[in-house]
Order: C-alpha cells, then structure tokens, then sequence
C-alpha cells in the first residue's frame, strides 16, 4: 500500500456535522491539511438496483431517491458514491436535489425525523470497470474497494443505503468499535 493512502473511518458520516454548516468530507480532509471536495453527478429518483432494495429492505425496481457523488481529495478523484433513500423518506427534500446540504445529509435525515442508531458494513475488493477507472483515474491494473453500509433507525429499519468505490491503493479503511 502507497504511504500516501487515505485512511478512513466511517464515523464521522454517520453523524451531523457540528454546527451545522460544511460537510464531512470537507472538515476530514481540512483536519489534516488536505481539501476535500465533491461533484453531484445525479440526485433524484430511479428504480432501486437489486443490491439497493435488499439493503433498504425494498422489491427490486421499487423507486428510490439517490445522490450519485464523486469525491476529490486535493482535485484528485478519490470515492464514487451513492446514496439511496427510500421514497417516503426523501422525495422532494433536499436530498432529492443537486444542491449541497448544510450539515450534510444525516443532519437532514435527523431533521426529517430519520436518525441512524445502527450501521452495517460489507467491504469487498474487484476489478474496475471502464467507467469506473475513467471517473476515478485508475490504471487497468488496479482493483477498487467496495463499500456497501445500511443505516438503520431505532426500529431497524433502513434509512440510508450507500455504495461506495474507491481506488484499493489510495486507500485503507479503519473501524474503532467500542466495547461494552
């Protein structure tokens, strides 16, 4: 692994960003002298890929709303991701929309009354396709990370789902858990 790989941990997106005003994202990277910024490719509603309905608990093709990203660590593409909610939750809110949201989209989860109590992880590891390596500037040889999370409320059901790419070699993931 490269010595320059980003480390990162989920945690500080499964809250709202203090205050209230810029992103997580944003506040990691100015945390370690870096910027961190992002492009919305695509927000508003599709029909929900397999992967999608199973982690939100939805029939396949069923509606949902996504915001499609791409992540950039010093204008140096760095994550895809998509986050899917479901329909009832997040037409014709701000998370449906292109323009960036104030404390970001779990501050307005909370707002609407949808607040995260559980989150589950997959990581797997996969070769890249065209797309892909064009969006995250990789080479052919180079796997990708991929992150699949569900954010669940209180009553364990699924608020938000995200699938996120990253290149493998840029980056490490890091889980702290707390026990007892």
């Amino acid at each position: 692994m490269a010595s320059d790989a980003w480390i990162s941990s989920s945690m500080p997106y499964l809250r709202p960003v203090e205050g209230g005003q810029g992103d997580a994202w944003g506040e990691e990277a100015a945390a370690r002298g870096r910027r961190g910024t992002q492009r919305i490719l695509h927000a508003g509603e599709v029909s929900a890929p397999g992967r999608v309905a199973r982690l939100l608990g939805l029939e396949d093709g069923e509606t949902v709303v996504v915001r499609r990203r791409i992540m950039y660590l010093d204008e140096e593409p760095c994550e895809l991701t998509d986050s899917y909610y479901p329909t009832h939750i997040a037409a014709g809110t701000g998370l449906a929309g292109t323009a960036k949201i104030r404390g970001g989209a779990v501050a307005l989860l909370a707002e609407l009354g949808h607040v995260g109590r559980r989150v589950r992880e997959d990581v797997t590891a996969r070769m890249p396709d065209a797309q892909v390596r064009e969006l995250l500037r990789t080479d052919t040889e180079e796997p990708v990370l991929c992150l699949e999370r569900v954010m669940l409320d209180g009553d364990d059901r699924a608020i938000q789902a995200d699938l996120i790419t990253m290149p493998a070699q840029r980056q490490r993931l890091r889980y702290e858990l707390r026990m007892g």
